[in-house]
Order: structure tokens, then sequence, then C-alpha cells
């Protein structure tokens, strides 16, 4: 199991809505960027109380990545956010 497979199986059993999650991986040279995206009503979920949660899986990330010697970030964001995220790329390409 991959790290990107990791997140979502982690992810998916926390929120209510498991079919709305999805995680986007972008790899740099020395950074590899993890996008969560999951339903509105889910996103307190993934984050948790004072954003324990969403620190839990950046923890789980670095620790699986320090055997790769990458960096790892973790972003949480909604599939409205991310719909806008790609209409804003669309309109400055």
């Amino acid at each position: 199991m991959n790290l990107k497979e990791l997140l979502e199986y982690i992810v998916r059993s926390l929120v209510d809505v498991p079919e709305e999650v999805s995680v986007q991986e972008t790899l740099d040279d020395t950074v590899q960027i993890f996008e969560i995206f999951v339903a509105q009503d889910d996103i307190g979920k993934v984050i948790g109380r004072e954003g324990r949660i969403a620190n839990a899986l950046r923890t789980v990330c670095k620790a699986a990545a320090a055997k790769t010697g990458r960096k790892v970030t973790v972003e949480i964001l909604t599939k409205q956010e991310h719909e806008e995220r790609l209409a804003a790329n669309s309109t400055t390409i």
C-alpha cells in the first residue's frame, strides 16, 4: 500500500460520505503534496477538534515518507474548493 492509498483509506474511514473522498498526489523533486478532497459536511471530521486529526494525518505521512527522504505536505479541501481551483487554473492558461 502506497502513501496515497493509506491516506485515502484513513480518510474514508472518518467521513460519512466515503465515495466523495479523493486524494490527489503531486510530486516535485523533494516535496510530495497530497490534496485530500471531501464533501463539505465532512470537512470537520477530517480536520478534527483543534486540528488534531489533520495533524495526525500529517504525522503519519511524514513518518511514512521518512524512508524516501522526501518532505510531505497534506492539504484538506472540500470538493467545492477543488472545483474553484480548477476553474481558476483553466482561466489563467
